[in-house]
C-alpha cells in the first residue's frame, strides 16, 4: 500500500461518530497523513447505544494524535463562504499546505415531503449545504493547491440519490445531482494542475444520518430506537445483492485509494460503493 506520510488532509463533516468523514480521517491518519477535521457542530449526538459520551471533533483529534500524527479541529459551516475561507486559512497557517480534501459534509433535509409542500427554508437549507457548500470548500482548497503547484486530491461524497429521483426527497436529490456535475466539471478544470477530483456515491451505509428517522419510527410503532434501526436496516439489506449494509470504514478504504498515488490516472469519476445495489 502507498503511504501518505508528509501529506495533509482536510475532511469536512467529520464529527459524527459513525460518519464516513470520521472513518476517512482515521484511515488517512493511519496511512501517514496529518489531519484537519471540520464540522458545523463540534460534538453531534449519536443515538446508537454506547455512544452517549462521544466527544466529537476533539475526540477525533486525540485519536489521531495518539497515532503520532498532527491534527486540528475547526468548527465550520460549509454553507458560509466566509467561514470556509477562514477555516482553510487557519489550516494553512498551521500546516502550510493541504494536499487532500475529503468533502463529506451534508444534510439529509426533509424526508417524505412532496415538492409542493416544501418550504423555502427547507429547500434553501439542503441546497446551500449540500451543493453551494461543495462549491465553497472545493474553491477555497483548490486555489491553495494550484498556488503550491504540487498537485492534489479532492474526493467529494456525492450520493446514489444524485443518479435518480426519489419521491419526497427532491431537494436532496437535486443537490446531489448538482454535486456530481460539480465533481466532473472541476476535474476537467484542475487536470492541468495534476489535481485529481473524484466522487463517491455511497449506497446504504450504517451511519448517523438516519438517527432521527429511526427515532420517529420507534415512536410511531412503540418499539425501541435500536429495534427500529435493526428492523429498517434488515429490510434494506434484502434489496442489496451483498446481503448487508456497508460500513463507514469500507467507504474510507475507497477514499484512501482515491487519495493515494494508486489512483493517479483516475479523475472525473463517480464511483458507487453499494454492495451491488446499483
Amino acid at each position: 500500500m502507498v503511504s501518505l506520510t508528509g501529506k495533509v488532509a482536510m475532511i469536512t463533516g467529520a464529527a459524527s461518530k459513525r460518519g464516513m468523514g470520521h472513518a476517512s480521517a482515521i484511515k488517512l491518519a493511519r496511512e501517514g497523513a496529518d489531519i484537519i477535521v471540520t464540522d458545523k457542530f463540534a460534538r453531534p449526538k449519536s443515538m446508537f447505544p454506547g455512544d452517549e459520551n462521544w466527544g466529537g471533533l476533539d475526540e477525533i483529534v486525540r485519536e489521531i494524535e495518539a497515532m503520532g500524527r498532527r491534527a486540528m479541529a475547526i468548527t465550520m459551516d460549509v454553507s458560509s463562504n466566509q467561514e470556509v475561507e477562514a477555516a482553510v486559512a487557519k489550516a494553512m497557517e498551521k500546516f502550510g499546505r493541504i494536499d487532500i480534501l475529503v468533502h463529506a459534509a451534508a444534510i439529509r433535509g426533509p424526508v417524505g415531503v412532496p415538492v409542493v409542500e416544501l418550504s423555502e427554508k427547507d429547500i434553501r437549507a439542503v441546497i446551500d449545504v449540500d451543493l453551494v457548500g461543495s462549491f465553497f470548500i472545493c474553491k477555497a482548497v483548490a486555489r491553495r493547491m494550484i498556488d503550491r503547484g504540487e498537485g492534489g486530491k479532492i474526493v467529494i461524497f456525492c450520493s446514489l440519490a444524485g443518479t435518480h429521483g426519489v419521491a419526497g426527497r427532491a431537494a436532496y436529490c437535486a443537490a446531489k445531482y448538482g454535486t456530481i456535475g460539480l465533481t466532473k466539471s472541476l476535474a476537467l478544470e484542475l487536470a492541468r494542475y495534476k489535481i485529481n477530483v473524484n466522487g463517491i456515491n455511497p449506497g446504504m451505509i450504517v451511519t448517523n444520518l438516519r438517527d432521527e428517522s429511526f427515532a420517529k419510527m420507534a415512536e410511531k410503532e412503540g418499539i425501541t430506537w435500536e429495534e427500529a434501526r435493526k428492523k429498517d436496516q434488515e429490510a434494506l439489506a434484502q434489496r442489496i445483492p451483498w446481503g448487508r449494509l456497508g460500513t463507514p470504514e469500507e467507504a474510507a478504504d475507497l477514499v484512501y485509494f482515491l487519495c493515494s498515488d494508486m489512483s493517479t490516472y483516475i479523475t472525473g469519476e463517480i464511483i458507487a460503493i453499494s454492495g451491488g445495489a446499483t
